[in-house]
């Protein structure tokens, strides 16, 4: 919601809304700035949240992106490049231009100058491995240290360095997944119903056909990496240059794409604040309060009354009536690393590795070595009954 433009799709608040209350960090940025990071935002917002504080008022930050609200709660990002406030930023963004080379060579250029953060990263996730060499490049000191340097600090945690606001709490406000799927489709049918398609039909002519046509979209930086427009690229770029009937096709295609990345994009939320908020080790965690939205027309009984009570109790420095959630215990490991010989691939985390060692492929290749190992041992040591019994002294069995 920082870009101007697409309002609709990105379910910009009203204008009638923002009447109500002050709103701040909506519509300032050029939508072809596509090098505008999470960095630029907490830097622009800490000093708002400062200057609310300083009117005596309460500062409230509403999400959508929960990285972002991370990056105002705790110490976790890391500054690259010191540049005055009012200096131009560059056209290039050193960033993205490491993700445009290999994955394996990017991973071996981070493994000569942190190894340490190279051997917790996929070699494919090319985004973080370009990270990662981006911050060694432009501060001379390795990823992995500073991240440790900010962990040691008063307050930091296994996740990153302390909490910045010591009175915080967080209100999640959450519903039944049928519920919520519903919801959310009846959202995107709102949205067409209200000028989605004269909203893209507009922003693609201005911003984006040129760029179509020279074969240098760029759907994965920026607000075209917005969900809801590259979801539309079909049907934007054929409109007038195919039948009615197959762009029709195309809207409808779009519309449904629409409405299962937004139910998927809902779900990986739900799972970030479980996983970052409620399981986050430190003893710097803000409490979580969930609030249940599944019924709106319970929305005063459930939502406000509730809330109301929580934020002014924390005002008045008092324990709310309502019970923050419980801080689950996560003993996943998600950072170790396994190769397959079977499958030769190299897999993150526990929760991957047992996925992989259930999946068809791994049990296919596993059947497969048992049944040469079996014939292997057949014209060797065979038993009364005929059948053999083969041991794993090399481990080379996962299991």
């Amino acid at each position: 919601q920082v870009y101007k433009g697409l309002d609709i799709i990105t379910n910009k608040v009203s204008p009638q809304e923002q009447r109500l209350c002050r709103h701040h960090m909506i519509s300032f940025v050029d939508p072809l700035v596509s090098n505008y990071t999470v960095v630029d935002f907490r830097d622009k917002a800490v000093p708002l949240i400062s200057y609310i504080f300083a009117r005596d008022k309460i500062p409230i930050v509403v999400g959508g992106t929960n990285y972002y609200i991370e990056s105002l709660l705790w110490k976790v990002l890391i500054n690259t490049k010191e540049k005055p406030s009012n200096a131009p930023r560059p056209d290039n963004d050193r960033k993205v231009e490491l993700e445009q080379l290999d994955s394996a060579e990017l991973h071996r250029r981070l493994s000569q100058v942190d190894p340490e953060m190279a051997a917790k990263l996929h070699p494919h996730d090319k985004r973080k491995v370009a990270r990662s060499l981006q911050v060694f490049e432009e501060t001379g000191i390795p990823h992995s240290e500073i991240l440790h340097q900010q962990q040691e600090e008063e307050g930091g945690g296994p996740l990153g360095g302390p909490l910045k606001y010591p009175h915080s709490c967080i209100l999640w406000l959450h519903a039944d997944q049928a519920a919520l799927d519903a919801r959310l489709e009846k959202r995107v049918d709102d949205m067409v119903a209200a000028g989605l398609l004269e909203e893209l039909r507009d922003f693609h002519r201005r911003y984006n056909q040129e760029k179509v046509a020279e074969n240098r979209q760029d759907y994965q930086h920026g607000i075209f990496q917005s969900i809801g427009f590259k979801e539309f690229h079909e049907y934007l770029i054929s409109e007038g240059n195919c039948s009615p009937k197959t762009s029709a096709l195309l809207l409808e295609k779009g519309i449904q794409a629409l409405k299962q990345v937004t139910k998927r994009y809902a779900r990986r939320q739900n799972k970030w604040v479980r996983n970052r908020f409620l399981k986050r080790p430190g003893p710097n965690v803000p409490p979580v309060y969930g609030l249940e939205v599944s019924d709106l027309q319970r929305w005063e009984e459930d939502v406000l009354k509730p809330a109301l009570d929580i934020v002014e109790s924390f005002i008045q420095g008092r324990e709310p009536s309502a019970e923050p959630l419980r801080m689950e215990q996560d003993e996943e490991n998600k950072r170790s690393h396994r190769v397959c010989e079977l499958c030769d691939r190299l897999i993150i985390g526990d929760r991957e590795w047992a996925a992989h060692t259930r999946s068809k492929s791994h049990l296919h290749h596993l059947k497969k070595r048992r049944k040469l190992e079996a014939s292997g041992h057949a014209g060797g040591t065979v038993g009364d009954s005929g059948d053999t019994e083969t041991s794993d002294e090399g481990g080379s069995l996962p299991l």
